[in-house]
């Protein structure tokens, strides 16, 4: 009887998506294992400072891409307008990311005088490079998303993850710093180009077309907001420690969260990625939705669960033998930060289910209160340090997450609101 309950918790197609995804996950922190290693040892705080800076610049442009918004729309919509959205969203691509290279290369000379440091200038303009390629291939990764092969993104996912680890490692033993972060986001994004064209027929119109421009961009338009919110939330300890703590106590947070959160965030990621399209599915069915939102929140947990209080409990023996004893300091705000992932997949499972009934407008309102009160949290504990930072995002989402699953919940199946 046990055998079977749990033969029947991993399987589904919704399981199986994450298996693919999360393959390619674990395959990527194999590969970044090395990676951190080798920055941990290589990299001062300084570097990690400016990495993080720079990393945080490109998570927030690649926002204005739209590739989670127009992707979007492509998977939800039904299958005679595909073609349409298709081709419009194709030359949106276009435009967006021309824009934001630009938009890029301008707002490095603001970000190296806010920080008061030139090395920034170079490498966020190089790194909007990749934005160029990006047109290339968003339409057959979403027609790939759509059909549920999500195999196909976890192969893209790994190949990348497999080639930009290493030539990071060569790059940061040259001594090259934080350019060894840069080069690999720019040299392998022809990947994700290569491997969707040769899974996906689909290809760019000859011709220019703006059709039904205003339908995509509305139903993309409100998961901008909530993606760049999100970033947004995800970074801004980051922007306010870098500005009031200094590059150095950046660099000690930045290194806690990439070697606390690497294992989690990665099986995590895995699950969410599977969300939507999930959801989608029987969108039209209140009943087989609430459903498919009860098994992924399980089957998400059994394993998160126990991977992330583990990976705690271990942390003040593995950060000094793996990653060296200078990164000691570190280890208390790795283990707040660590816990701090617990909530995120509930969150992710609440978003999900809002867009996927086409309820953006709410998943942006929530998001926006969540930014701005977690702003003001961070604000408030700043100035006692990064030790305090951690605990305020450890108790932020433990107390916020819950509040807004709950009422998500509530709001899509107590009403039995009509999709």
């Amino acid at each position: 009887m046990l055998i079977q309950k749990i033969r029947s918790i991993f399987s589904g197609e919704f399981i199986r998506n994450v298996g693919w995804l999360g393959g390619a996950e674990l395959c990527n922190r194999v590969f970044r294992l090395a990676t951190t290693v080798t920055l941990a040892r290589t990299f001062s705080r300084e570097d990690y400072g400016l990495t993080a800076i720079v990393y945080t610049v490109v998570e927030l442009a690649n926002v204005f891409t739209l590739r989670q918004g127009i992707g979007a729309k492509i998977v939800q919509a039904d299958r005679e307008d595909v073609e349409v959205l298709s081709n419009t969203s194709y030359w949106l691509n276009w435009m967006l990311c021309i824009f934001i290279f630009v938009g890029q290369g301008v707002g490095s000379l603001i970000i190296s005088n806010f920080y008061q440091n030139d090395r920034l200038i170079l490498p966020i303009t190089t790194a909007g490079i990749m934005y160029l390629m990006m047109p290339l291939y968003l339409i057959n990764s979403a027609l790939i998303q759509r059909k549920n092969k999500l195999k196909i993104i976890a192969l893209c996912n790994g190949i990348q993850s497999l080639l930009a680890n290493i030539v990071t490692v060569i790059l940061a033993l040259m001594g090259l710093g934080v350019w060894a972060i840069v080069w690999p986001m720019v040299l392998t994004t022809p990947v994700w180009i290569i491997i969707t064209w040769k899974y996906q027929s689909w290809r760019p119109p000859n011709f220019f077309t703006l059709l039904r421009w205003q339908e995509i961009t509305s139903f993309g338009g409100n998961l901008l907001g909530v993606e760049l919110l999100g970033k947004i939330r995800g970074n801004i300890d980051y922007l306010m420690i870098g500005h009031f703590l200094g590059i150095e106590a950046l660099g000690l947070y930045y290194f806690a969260f990439n070697a606390g959160l690497g294992i989690s965030m990665n099986v995590i990621n895995a699950f969410n990625s599977a969300l939507f399209s999930y959801f989608c599915e029987v969108k039209n069915n209140l009943e087989k939705l609430k459903e498919r939102f009860w098994i992924s929140l399980k089957k998400t947990y059994i394993i998160i669960g126990p991977l992330i209080i583990l990976q705690s409990c271990l942390a003040p023996f593995y950060v000094p033998i793996i990653f060296g004893e200078k990164w000691q300091p570190a280890i208390p705000i790795l283990i707040l930060i660590c816990l701090s992932a617990m909530p995120i997949s509930l969150g992710a499972n609440a978003f999900h289910l809002l867009n996927a009934v086409g309820k953006t407008h709410i998943t942006l309102y929530w998001n926006i209160i969540f930014t701005v009160a977690f702003a003001l949290v961070i604000l408030g504990v700043i100035q006692g340090g990064i030790i305090w930072v951690a605990v305020a995002v450890l108790a932020y989402q433990f107390l916020a997450v819950p509040l807004f699953t709950v009422w998500s919940f509530n709001y899509i199946f107590t009403k039995k609101l009509k999709v």
